[in-house]
């Protein structure tokens, strides 16, 4: 355990002095879990400081990564540095990420002022995979200015990128007409930025329409989604994009919105945590002699399930305070 956390601070302090290679590692270790994400965890803070993290999510097909790619490319031409998460869907075999959006990501990957690292999602619901806050916040503690994170294609309930992202960009594509009517509840009600991409298109104008009436009947608690339109794989709009973003970060700057933003992820991350934590200690108990107790008392018809869930939790907090 001292090991691991001396390796952990040794590859840190690599790793901040320009190492890829430690850089690397270290979000190997954010990604694999376990005791060595932990003690990188405690190493890191939770601000984020002057990084801005874009997130990046749609419909499979929707050109996320092209995008995502076109936009890196921008912003160099701009004299920024980006680091990009790129959330593939998990190999079946091994459960490492089938490397899509890395292979597709061909402009820029000699570029030493680009790092695209991709992630497998290992089945995890909502496009994100479960190390992306912690490998975040490495990425800000190692100095990138911008972290893109371009989610798995998703549907209207898996909003995870709520939980990381500053700026969220949701990319919808010509022809999506009743279907966005269909994802108003979910997906679309995310957006800090809408991108119709493939805008050459048949159907531009009904999309347009349909998100300008969307927006205009829906309730904002700050500044509307604006709508951008690119063709990425000609990198038309780009520019317009990437101004979008960048009048987003100016908007959260003000009337300490993106502080705010972050207060509410982190309680979030917390209560998360705390969530999965008391899950993996019920279900050690469950597997030991009280709870075969239980379930002798259920068939007895002694006990409800209702009874016995609050049995259980009672002696996880009993053992907790004997701990202490």
């Amino acid at each position: 355990m001292v090991e691991l956390c001396q390796d952990v601070q040794a590859l840190l302090v690599d790793a901040r002095s320009g190492n890829r290679r430690a850089a690397a590692r270290l979000l190997s270790i954010a990604e694999a879990g376990g005791d060595g994400a932990q003690q990188l965890s405690q190493q890191l803070s939770v601000d984020l400081g002057d990084t801005h993290v874009v997130g990046i999510t749609g419909a499979p097909g929707a050109g996320k990564s092209t995008l995502t790619d076109a936009y890196i490319a921008e912003m160099r031409s701009r004299g920024e540095s980006v680091a990009v998460l790129a959330v593939d869907p998990s190999s079946p075999r091994s459960g490492g990420a089938i490397l899509g959006d890395r292979l597709r990501m061909t402009s820029v990957v000699r570029d030493d002022q680009v790092l695209i690292r991709s992630m497998a999602n290992r089945g995890a619901l909502g496009g994100l995979a479960s190390a992306v806050p912690l490998a975040t916040r490495l990425l800000a503690s190692l100095g990138w200015p911008w972290v893109v994170i371009e989610t798995v294609g998703v549907g209207q309930s898996e909003c995870d990128i709520l939980s990381v992202a500053d700026t969220c960009a949701v990319v919808v594509n010509p022809g999506w007409g009743d279907s966005i009517q269909a994802t108003k509840a979910g997906l679309m009600e995310i957006a800090d930025l809408f991108v119709i991409n493939k805008a050459d298109r048949p159907g531009l104008q009904e999309t347009r329409r349909d998100l300008r009436n969307l927006i205009d009947d829906s309730r904002f608690d700050g500044k509307p989604p604006a709508i951008v339109e690119t063709i990425a794989t000609e990198g038309h709009g780009i520019g317009p994009f990437c101004d979008a973003l960048i009048a987003h970060v100016d908007y959260l700057q003000g009337e300490d919105r993106l502080l705010g933003r972050r207060r509410q992820r982190l309680v979030d991350e917390i209560v998360k945590t705390a969530r999965e934590t008391l899950t993996w200690h019920l279900k050690d108990m469950a597997s030991q002699q009280d709870c075969k107790l239980l379930l002798d008392s259920l068939g007895d018809g002694k006990a409800d399930i209702a009874t016995a869930s609050n049995s259980l939790i009672s002696a996880l907090l009993t053992r907790y305070g004997n701990a202490r």
